[in-house]
């Protein structure tokens, strides 16, 4: 499934889809948590990524990841967030905004 690269690390989290509900007002923000390296399914609907540095991995140098993706699954949703791995991550308004407007989404 994930995999994390170098444990909890400084990042960046850039918003790819500004004009989504769930991405709305939000922009780009530096987080620090553990960064998942992970297959994912090309037809997710991707929100968010991350780029590895090639700091704690140099053979995954450059390469973006999407963190926070939506799908629907028949009449079913799916919403995917890798951010929040400790209590303390959700006093970043964006993490708490983010997972809020995702499971609102997932759940309609």
């Amino acid at each position: 499934m994930g995999r994390a690269s170098g444990n909890i690390i400084n990042y960046r989290v850039n918003v790819a889809r500004p004009d989504d509900p769930v991405m709305a007002g939000i922009e780009d923000f530096d987080y620090q948590s553990e960064q998942y390296y992970m297959h994912v399914d090309p037809s997710n609907e991707v929100l968010a990524t991350t780029t590895f540095s090639g700091e704690h991995a140099y053979w995954i140098k450059g390469v973006v990841m999407p963190v926070v993706w939506k799908r629907r699954h028949g009449e079913g949703r799916v919403f995917y967030s890798s951010l929040g791995h400790v209590a303390a991550e959700f006093e970043i308004p964006q993490m708490r905004t983010i997972l809020r407007r995702g499971m609102n989404w997932a759940a309609r």
